[in-house]
């Protein structure tokens, strides 16, 4: 182990990693078993065998997403043994998946209302599968936000972290909803799920940008809120607020920077009516660059 001393690892915090890694490949294979398991199919025949690339893509976003709560989890001070660092992965791993899976089930049923999407994604629709994949790694984004936020292993530290979660889900319900009105009023009324039912692409892709934008503005609550666990409405009222105000500050800034990085582009001409992947595309990676941007001056 010399080796690894002159680096700062010890024979603790090896054993403390492999530990942590451990948990975290079992409750990967976890998710992608579930992802069949949820959609009443066999994932194996999905991925290999009918070449389902929406459903290969769910999948991927169920896998990201929980890889990136899990380093929400292994963040922070190791415990204090082995068997509490095992009983802390594995609990905020769980913990982490379920919510994961909730958020998705509220995302399809109150965000995505108008479609079926395991339907949907079971048929090859391209469309939805990267809305759903950008979803989930969107809402794991925010889980570990707040589970970098909150501290220790109790009830009032679930309790915590469901409230944010719970708010992230409202703003990203609002955030849907504000983009099927601009997407309706720009194209007589047109529904945008109907769009993506119709495997419309660009639309997904832009749509997923805006998602995964919001989730990292979120990131930047964990900052400045005070983590109080027993101070349920505070936490509620206090994620919200400062929600609202990183979306429309989110909003009003991508919107500027479009404006600017693609000027003498028509982009809901080219988007909605052309199927403009490309730019489409652009349009995701300036949402999150923007994003990205606006958070780091913030810490």
């Amino acid at each position: 182990m010399t080796f690894f001393q002159n680096f700062g690892i010890t024979t603790d915090l090896a054993i403390i990693l492999v530990i942590d890694l451990t948990i975290a490949i079992i409750l990967l294979t976890l998710m992608r078993y579930l992802q069949g398991w949820t959609a009443k199919v066999d994932s194996r025949i999905e991925l290999a065998e009918k070449d389902n690339f929406a459903f290969g893509i769910s999948t991927a976003g169920a896998i990201a997403g929980l890889g990136i709560v899990l380093t929400g989890a292994i963040s922070g001070e190791a415990a204090d043994s082995y068997i509490v660092e095992a009983i802390g992965m594995s609990v905020y791993g769980l913990f982490g998946l379920l919510l994961i899976k909730l958020g998705r089930y509220f995302h399809d049923k109150v965000a995505l209302n108008e479609l079926n999407k395991n339907e949907q994604i079971l048929k090859g629709n391209i469309s939805v599968a990267i809305v759903d994949a950008c979803a989930a790694i969107a809402t794991a984004i925010i889980i570990r936000a707040v589970l970098v936020w909150a501290e220790d292993l109790t009830l009032d530290t679930f309790i915590a972290i469901f409230s944010a979660f719970a708010i992230s889900q409202l703003m990203l319900v609002l955030l849907t909803r504000f983009r099927e009105f601009r997407y309706a009023k720009r194209n007589q009324d047109a529904s945008m799920q109907d769009a993506l039912v119709q495997g419309h692409t660009a639309v997904a892709i832009r749509h997923s940008g805006y998602m995964l934008a919001m989730a990292l503005s979120f990131n930047a609550a964990s900052h400045f809120i005070i983590y109080n666990p027993q101070a349920y409405i505070a936490n509620l009222v206090g994620w919200f607020i400062f929600s609202i105000i990183m979306l429309v500050t989110l909003s009003v800034l991508i919107k500027i920077v479009k404006k600017l990085v693609l000027s003498k582009i028509h982009l809901a001409q080219e988007v909605e009516q052309q199927h403009n992947i490309g730019i489409a595309t652009v349009e995701l990676a300036i949402s999150v660059a923007v994003a990205l941007i606006l958070t780091s001056l913030m810490y």
